[in-house]
């Protein structure tokens, strides 16, 4: 009965909007909402007056939080072209903790789409999430992962930053942020002989985003991609700085995306992902990588059954893995989509996935048990996706060095959704 539910609930989300990762609200900006929307069901934003709802705040659903009700939007144009002032409130029914975020953005330069934002957010956030600031300016879809995530710390976090587009090829953003961090799982980071729970951090992060063969739907409330003309190169580097406004750690964070596309004269097309990920200094665990697994932590296969995610390692389980240097490989190859008729036309595609990766100081981190990926890590199935409106299957094994002893616990067995609207 639970995934009944569960599918309810997805294709309920799925039906209203699209969104970025569930949890990663404090990246959601004010600047790149503007004007009157086209259709809300592509767009996310449905304008009444001089105020877009954001309807990716509508309905969420976690482990943590259960169902997650909430409302939030940004002014358009109707009330000023030079500047916008958004927010989001929201509560989960399973924690009964409020969240919430407030921002303001002020227009530099109309030619190159420069603004200057303000906001703060009281939110959770999943730990060893690492996102890309600029790949939050561009639309899309939900991530179905986030369903399944299990292990999350609270934020309260001061953001300040600049958004500025060389070309609208070339995406720049520049952020400086002041957290509270405050922990939701019994975890404790051990350094210069100090013993942390709660903690705060001060970064400063520039990102940028280079898409060379991109073409964009190009409305005023954002960027959206029409056309994957690839390759896509994402870059960004994150300082964190101790004793700015009393923050405790020294560290720093580099981050390295490639996205390939392949796309055939037969209708086939092959996506390469490759990404790298490096820390160093004093970080916690709340702050380092995972590959971000999607398999629950539970014994059957069928306890397991949930949906499959866009980049996830699907037989990877929550929280078995962190590292603090990190290299996956992802590889997709869709075939042309089979004709059963104008209403039924699946689409098989292969996907195999690696990947590698270091932890250099593991007994600095204590409370949660995890496994470090010193050697390749590897996975591979098929998804036949779009069988029955948006649904489809999900099958990978996971076998090399990291094959586990039970024969079951290596496989994923997951429901897939596409659905376009």
């Amino acid at each position: 009965m639970r995934y009944v539910y569960l599918i309810l609930l997805c294709l309920l989300g799925y039906s209203l909007y699209a969104q970025e990762p569930a949890i990663k609200t404090e990246q959601d900006t004010t600047a790149t909402r503007t004007e009157k929307k086209q259709n809300p069901f592509n767009t996310g934003f449905y304008p009444l007056g001089f105020f877009d709802f954001d309807l990716r705040y509508l309905i969420k659903y976690n482990n943590y939080e259960g169902i997650r009700l909430g409302v939030g939007g940004v002014t358009n144009d109707r009330l000023s072209e030079r500047f916008k002032i958004g927010g989001y409130f929201a509560r989960g029914f399973k924690d009964q903790d409020i969240k919430f975020g407030i921002g303001g953005s002020l227009r530099l330069s109309d030619p190159h789409n420069t603004w200057l934002n303000l906001y703060y957010n009281d939110d959770i956030n999943e730990i060893g999430s690492f996102s890309y600031l600029t790949d939050a300016r561009v639309y899309s879809v939900f991530e179905p992962r986030l369903v399944n995530v299990t292990q999350f710390y609270k934020h309260r976090s001061w953001q300040t930053n600049i958004q500025h587009e060389f070309t609208p090829k070339i995406l720049s953003e520049v952020r400086f942020s002041r957290s509270r961090i405050d922990q939701i799982e019994n975890y404790q980071f051990v350094t210069d002989e100090q013993i942390y729970t709660n903690y705060e951090l001060a970064e400063v992060t520039a990102s940028i985003r280079i898409s060379p063969k991109q073409n964009f739907f190009t409305t005023k409330d954002g960027r959206i991609e029409y056309f994957d003309g690839f390759p896509k190169i994402s870059a960004q580097i994150t300082q964190g700085v101790k004793g700015i406004t009393k923050s405790d750690f020294n560290y720093t964070k580099l981050g390295l995306k490639l996205d390939y596309y392949i796309k055939r004269t037969d209708l086939s097309s092959t996506n390469i992902l490759l990404e790298g990920s490096y820390a160093t200094g004093d970080i916690p665990l709340t702050h380092l990588f995972h590959a971000y697994p999607n398999s629950p932590t539970k014994d059957e296969i069928l306890q397991r059954f949930s949906v499959a995610g866009r980049r996830s390692f699907e037989t990877m389980y929550f929280g078995e893995f962190f590292s603090d240097k990190l290299a996956t490989l992802q590889v997709k190859h869709s075939l042309r989509r089979f004709n059963f008729g104008s209403r039924f036309q699946p689409e098989l595609v292969f996907i195999t996935r690696h990947a590698l990766g270091t932890l250099e100081k593991p007994e600095e981190h204590l409370g949660i048990t995890f496994n470090t990926l010193d050697e390749i890590y590897s996975e591979s199935g098929f998804e036949l996706n779009k069988l029955l409106f948006g649904f489809g299957l999900s099958f990978s094994y996971r076998y090399g060095f990291y094959h586990l002893p039970k024969f079951e616990d290596n496989i994923s067995f997951k429901f897939t959704f596409y659905l376009k609207l």
